[in-house]
């Protein structure tokens, strides 16, 4: 039993990554047929198709019920995405950043932490008793209306790049273009393999946690997170091995915002996500570590290498801390 639920888990994960490459390659070229512009294209339906892993993982695990793999599958990406991807990529190749995204997207990101945090641990931090909640205590409450306000500040969100894309339009590529039934065939493979990779995570990810006596809490941070965050990593570093740097950092970011606006949005508003003091510790870790890459990319103008050793080193302490106060 324990061998299949490895085995659903790993195909599920095969399912996911190859889904969001469809949906990635799909959507783009639907983008382009309809002339949006690529700065939208990247930090948009890129980001969106990199995080469907993680979409279909979160929403499962809502309709089911096991809301500790929903918001840990969240934020273990973001944090996976931020020293993982982030600190792989500057080991390879100094990663530099945009303008615009080191001055609105990445505060952006670093702010919907902020804010995920008080909406669901707001009552605990006020009363005082944060710091002395044990480890499987509970710490509050992402409810429906707390969802509906993350969905709303998302679009909003949109609504501000598509209008500063139109007020600074890019060049159009020249190209052929990829025939409107081959996008929407793309983008519908993509999304029957996310949904049922999504699936079969939830599953094998829940047998493995009850088989090995782990909390949801750590296999939603550990496992399901790294896996969820896949195309993230390989979108990333293949970017950083072309000198594309700027992609890594705005996939990265852009991911980030779409995790915590829409996918726990989208979670919350399907079934309030309890929020235990594993989780509530980890948003905190998620803040933090927000802030110590975006002063890293504003001080040197880039991530340089020993700044990525550094950033890979946090991560792996970590995983070792998430680990040790199962």
């Amino acid at each position: 039993m324990f061998f299949m639920s490895v085995v659903v888990l790993a195909v599920g994960f095969l399912f996911l990554i190859r889904g969001a490459d469809f949906f990635v390659e799909g959507s783009a070229a639907l983008a382009r047929n309809f002339r949006v512009p690529g700065l939208v294209i990247g930090l948009t339906i890129v980001a969106a198709g990199t995080s469907a892993p993680e979409l279909a993982v979160s929403t499962v695990a809502a309709l089911r019920g096991a809301n500790e793999i929903a918001l840990s599958n969240v934020v273990g990406s973001n944090i996976f995405n931020l020293l993982s991807v982030l600190g792989l990529c500057a080991v390879l190749y100094p990663v530099s950043a945009e303008t615009g995204v080191l001055k609105r997207d990445f505060p952006i990101s670093v702010l919907a932490t902020a804010l995920v945090f008080f909406l669901s641990c707001g009552d605990m931090l006020c009363s005082g008793k944060f710091f002395q909640m044990e480890m499987g205590d509970n710490a509050g409450n992402l409810g429906r209306i707390a969802g509906g306000i993350l969905l709303v500040l998302f679009a909003g969100y949109i609504v501000c790049l598509i209008r500063e894309a139109k007020r600074h339009p890019e060049p159009e590529e020249e190209g052929k273009r990829m025939p409107l039934r081959k996008c929407f065939l793309r983008i519908t493979a993509g999304l029957v393999l996310i949904i049922g990779g999504g699936q079969a995570v939830v599953y094998g990810a829940k047998e493995i946690a009850g088989a090995l006596e782990m909390t949801e809490t750590l296999i939603g941070l550990t496992v399901v997170a790294v896996g969820t965050s896949l195309p993230e990593l390989v979108t990333s570093i293949v970017a950083a091995r072309k000198g594309e740097t700027g992609l890594a950092v705005g996939n990265v970011v852009g991911s980030n915002i779409f995790n915590l606006l829409f996918i726990l949005g989208i979670s919350a508003v399907i079934h309030p996500v309890g929020v235990n003091a594993a989780s509530a510790y980890d948003l905190g870790i998620l803040f933090l570590t927000s802030f110590l890459v975006l002063f890293f990319l504003r001080r040197g103008k880039a991530l340089r290498r020993w700044e990525g050793l550094v950033m890979v080193g946090l991560y792996i302490a970590d995983m070792i801390f998430a680990i040790v106060r199962k």
